[in-house]
């Protein structure tokens, strides 16, 4: 069955948590005793209604406030596919929350308060998918009971949003409008009564109607080895495997590939997952490669089809969302973890921060603070080999590790030269 990982992200009180909670009640993915629960809580806060957003706000805090603070990964399935959804939060202070919950995902739900429409918030939201370069957005206008289902409030909202669409760099990416009551069911399992003005699927037709080859982001191939496997049996005496997972695109027998660093070539003899032999090796599919010529290859080299070389430097310049509480300088050094290769890093120059509302950038900055995303110049101690981010989103991405504590500190996509 497919799966489609979703993020989403909303302002405070939009209803990102009452909009997932309906989809788990109206597709009967909640357990009676879950639901059992929401009904007790509901009734001890005083409504006459059921407080779908208790189905997924976890944290004590969270119940209390009534806001999301962490990044809650729900998981629920229909008879077409399986869904993922992370669940983020909302606030400024939340920001590197957001980048995690996206950084996944294949698709996004933006939800907009109709009562307030396109809010600063909200530039921020968008600004974050169109950096993480998530195809698929959806636009949920929730709320449409508390302005009477008016179209022409709706029609406002989304004309302010097509004018932030504008700002965008990621011309790919798909924006789809869905007017939605979250509390009152409307438009997101089951087609409203209210608005026959609307004439568009609702939102589980829409998330059900994606293609997942469309929505997810195709690059090159890339075959990172994570284990070199060498059974020493007197059945597999000189079997040699390479395994890892495919990234980007396809591998097949036959193919003439590059190891790198070392830039042998050789072919691929045959692909293997677990006692079953493939032709071919799909993008994302975990497998052990056979060369037909004796090359040496460790964790952490790579393999990539001729003529399709990445970029190989021991330094490269990225767009960093900062996570730490501990502020990012020029001169720190920190550990660059890009896919399982792990390199030591030092910041070079802090080149700008950028204001992720679409409000520019400052050039007068030397240093990020928790939350903050900037462009940041490395220098390694070794190459690594990349490509940019826009180009492939699994070999451009990395993530910062502090040296001392081992925590990962900030989330990298690195630009193009």
């Amino acid at each position: 069955m497919e799966v489609l990982k979703i993020a989403t992200a909303g302002s405070v009180d939009d209803g990102k948590s009452t909009l997932i909670g309906r989809l788990l009640y109206d597709t009967k993915s909640l357990t009676d005793d879950k639901l059992e629960a929401i009904e007790q809580r509901s009734r001890k806060n005083g409504y006459d209604y059921l407080d779908f957003s208790l189905a997924t706000d976890g944290l004590v805090a969270e119940r209390e406030q009534g806001i999301t603070i962490d990044v809650a990964h729900i998981y629920f399935s229909t008879k077409k596919k399986s869904y993922i959804i992370a669940d983020t939060p909302g606030h400024v202070e939340y920001t590197r929350n957001m980048v995690t919950g996206a950084s996944t995902s294949q698709a996004a739900i933006i939800l907009i308060d109709a009562r307030k429409g396109v809010i600063e918030q909200t530039n921020r939201h968008f600004f974050i998918n169109n950096l993480l370069r998530v195809k698929e957005v959806i636009v949920a206008i929730n709320k449409m009971d508390l302005i009477d289902f008016s179209e022409e409030k709706y029609t406002q909202i989304k004309a302010d949003f097509e004018k932030l669409m504008a700002k965008r760099d990621y011309e790919d990416q798909k924006i789809t409008f869905i007017p939605v009551s979250a509390l009152k069911g409307d438009n997101v399992v089951h087609r409203s009564t209210n608005m026959s003005w609307y004439k568009g699927t609702t939102l589980l037709e829409h998330l059900e109607a994606l293609d997942l080859a469309a929505v997810s982001n195709v690059g090159t191939p890339r075959f990172p080895v994570q284990y070199v496997i060498r059974p020493k049996t007197d059945e597999h005496h000189d079997f040699r495997g390479f395994a890892g997972k495919v990234y980007g695109g396809e591998l097949s027998v036959g193919d003439e590939v590059v190891a790198l660093p070392s830039q042998t070539r050789s072919r691929i003899k045959a692909i293997y997952f677990h006692d079953k032999q493939y032709e071919t090796a799909s993008r994302r599919s975990s497998v052990t490669i056979t060369l037909e010529d004796e090359i040496n290859l460790s964790r952490g080299d790579m393999l990539v089809k001729t003529g399709n070389l990445p970029s190989i430097d021991k330094q490269f310049t990225a767009t960093v969302s900062w996570m730490d509480s501990q502020n990012l300088v020029p001169g720190k050094k920190y550990v660059v973890q890009h896919g399982v290769n792990k390199v030591l890093a030092k910041v070079s120059t802090i080149n700008h921060k950028i204001h992720p509302d679409y409000s520019g950038i400052d050039k007068k900055t030397d240093s990020l603070g928790m939350n903050d995303i900037a462009e940041v110049t490395f220098k390694l101690n070794k190459p690594i080999f990349y490509d940019p981010f826009k180009k492939h989103r699994t070999n451009g991405s990395f993530i910062l590790i502090d040296t001392q504590s081992n925590g990962t500190v900030g989330a990298g996509f690195i630009s193009e030269d």
